[in-house]
């Protein structure tokens, strides 16, 4: 059975879902089944609310203070899952809660689906992996046309309604290439994280 709570990194994630409206050339699902003490991530079916509210209910969040819903998909493809289950971790665990993801929700959903993520998320971490669509219509392979902007418009509104909001690129992408995501990350006043490829 997947985990739907694994932790990594001393941090404690949420894996709420396989779907994904991405196929990045680098995703670590397609190299592993599992990451940090997660054997397999990997759901026979989409976990449902019951389901993550029990595997919350039975884990020990002592030394604990943050949940990050990040796991083998994107979680805003399952919007009423991630909205639901981020309010009772807050509201009965006090965690502050993270979100990880492409910036590809409002294209998915067809609206702006940020003032209802921001009800219950605390701060967001939005993969930009390159500086021009272009590059990264290759290295994400959305199922969107116009998804570069789509995702850089998704960050602005993220970070004028969440308390904290930053931008991620993997530290393998040329030096031109990061200088020029540090100037998007700039021009839009946001923090631009550089992570280490694992």
């Amino acid at each position: 059975m997947a985990a739907i709570l694994y932790t990594y990194k001393n941090q404690v994630y949420a894996n709420i879902t396989n779907k994904c409206d991405c196929n990045c050339t680098f995703c670590i699902r397609s190299l592993k089944d599992g990451i940090g003490d997660a054997e397999t991530l990997w759901h026979q079916k989409d976990p449902t609310l019951e389901e993550i509210k029990e595997a919350m209910d039975n884990f020990d969040f002592t030394g604990y203070n943050e949940l990050v819903f990040c796991g083998y998909g994107e979680p805003t493809c399952a919007l009423d899952i991630l909205l639901k289950s981020a309010k009772y971790a807050k509201e009965v665990y006090g965690l502050s809660i993270r979100l990880n993801t492409n910036g590809l929700g409002n294209l998915y959903h067809k609206r702006n689906i940020v003032p209802e993520l921001s009800a219950v998320i605390d701060s967001v971490s939005i993969s930009l992996n390159a500086p021009t669509a272009e590059k990264y219509d290759a290295i994400t392979r959305p199922q969107f046309k116009n998804a570069f902007p789509a995702m850089l418009d998704f960050a602005s509104l993220s970070q004028a309604a969440f308390s904290y909001t930053q931008l991620s690129i993997v530290d393998v992408l040329p030096k031109n290439e990061i200088a020029e995501c540090q100037r998007i990350a700039d021009e839009r006043g946001i923090y631009l994280k550089i992570r280490k490829y694992s």
